[in-house]
């Protein structure tokens, strides 16, 4: 009777294993590849047949003349994809005071005559740490530095920015977000600038 049960127990064991880790997978690949090719890939954003970057990682920018990301909290290296993580400093620690501290000194010194208020998601890191999102303030905030460095109106820049904005999902969820590489991506096309 022991010996049935465990040449039963090997058998499911086999079935499922094969089930469940390989033709399920399998499937679900193949379906995704078939349903949503662009999504299932990454969401790469190909430019001259090569890929540099996606829709979905936000990417390290300090060049003055484009728009800046969201700090990432990842390591070893900013962005990291196969380690998201938050940073996990709470608002008393002081190595997040310091962090905020060099966010708006960098956006100072980039542009010194913008006396507006910084909006809180350039100075701090998103939850995951790999945020491709501005909010649409954020973008506005920066548009000033923008303009004066390409040489063109932030009216121009303003309407760009409306342009790339992405609503709330299903209208209600989430907060309007702009997806920093795709706005860059468009302003070197229009306007190459410096």
């Amino acid at each position: 009777m022991y010996l049935e049960q465990l040449k039963t127990s090997i058998r499911s064991l086999i079935v499922l294993s094969v089930l469940t880790g390989i033709l399920y997978p399998l499937g679900m690949t193949g379906l995704a590849q078939v349903l949503f090719p662009r999504q299932a890939n990454g969401s790469l954003i190909l430019k001259d047949g090569k890929p540099i970057g996606s829709t979905l990682i936000g990417q390290p920018i300090d060049d003055p003349k484009y728009f800046w990301s969201r700090l990432s909290a990842t390591s070893p290296q900013s962005y990291n994809a196969s380690n998201s993580s938050g940073s996990n400093l709470g608002p008393t620690n002081p190595a997040l005071l310091q962090e905020i501290q060099g966010r708006i000194d960098a956006l100072h010194k980039a542009d010194p005559d913008n006396h507006e208020a910084i909006p809180v998601d350039l100075v701090t890191s998103s939850g995951s740490g790999l945020d491709p999102h501005i909010s649409p303030a954020a973008a506005y905030y920066q548009g000033k530095r923008v303009a004066k460095i390409r040489g063109v109106s932030e009216e121009f820049l303003r309407a760009m920015v409306a342009r790339h904005t992405a609503g709330r999902f299903l209208g209600v969820l989430g907060e309007p977000a702009v997806n920093v590489l795709e706005l860059n991506l468009e302003l070197d096309g229009i306007h190459p600038g410096a």
